[in-house]
């Protein structure tokens, strides 16, 4: 009887087990908004490169430059963004903020923007291929592109400061916009995102 109940409970014991085992590996995965943020770290993400874009776009807009080229020329600028360097101490998806700096600078309808350089070329491919095959009366021609008037560059920067599970990670965002006639830095924004993070003693 006893060996019986020995058995019993170690079988009870196995149960419990791959019960308990089964209940921590599970998984559970939410659809959420994509422009709604789930900060699970203190590191970069598209909540930030969203917001940092915006909020840069939305200065450079507000400062004379534009009224200016309007003034001089009575048309949109248009402006190509170069290189935004990832200086920070991460990996940082540049080309997904880029995506919102154009987005942004779109959405304000006063400013053209040019292609980057990659993508002039694979359009100029496009276009001798259309001089071959394409109906003439729906052929581009070659040498109609808009020049730049601007160049928009800049850099993303960070630094963290960490002591006894608890960390700062602050991140600088700077961008300029230059003449491409005179070279003259005509806008120079800044954007500041400070982060805190605190992990548990207990680690949960």
């Amino acid at each position: 009887m006893k060996k019986l109940n020995h058995k019993l409970s170690l079988i009870c014991m196995l149960v419990c087990s791959t019960l308990l085992v089964t209940a921590c590996s599970s998984t559970k995965v939410s659809r959420i908004e994509a422009d709604q943020e789930m900060a699970l770290t203190d590191k970069w993400n598209s909540k930030d490169s969203q917001l940092v874009a915006e909020a840069m776009i939305t200065d450079m807009m507000t400062f004379p430059w534009l009224e200016k080229h309007f003034k001089q020329h009575n048309a949109n600028p248009a402006v190509i963004i170069q290189k935004v360097r990832n200086k920070s101490h991460e990996h940082v998806p540049v080309e997904t903020f880029l995506n919102d700096l154009k987005r942004a600078m779109l959405r304000t309808g006063k400013v053209d923007f040019v292609a980057s350089h990659d993508v002039r070329e694979d359009i100029r491919e496009e276009r001798k291929d259309q001089e071959l095959n394409a109906r003439f009366d729906t052929q581009n021609e070659m040498g109609e592109e808009l020049g730049a008037d601007y160049a928009l560059s800049g850099s993303i920067n960070s630094t963290v400061d960490e002591l006894d599970g608890k960390r700062v990670t602050f991140y600088q965002v700077d961008l300029r916009l230059i003449d491409m006639t005179s070279n003259r830095e005509v806008w120079n924004g800044q954007q500041k995102i400070q982060k805190y993070q605190e992990r548990s003693k207990f680690g949960l």
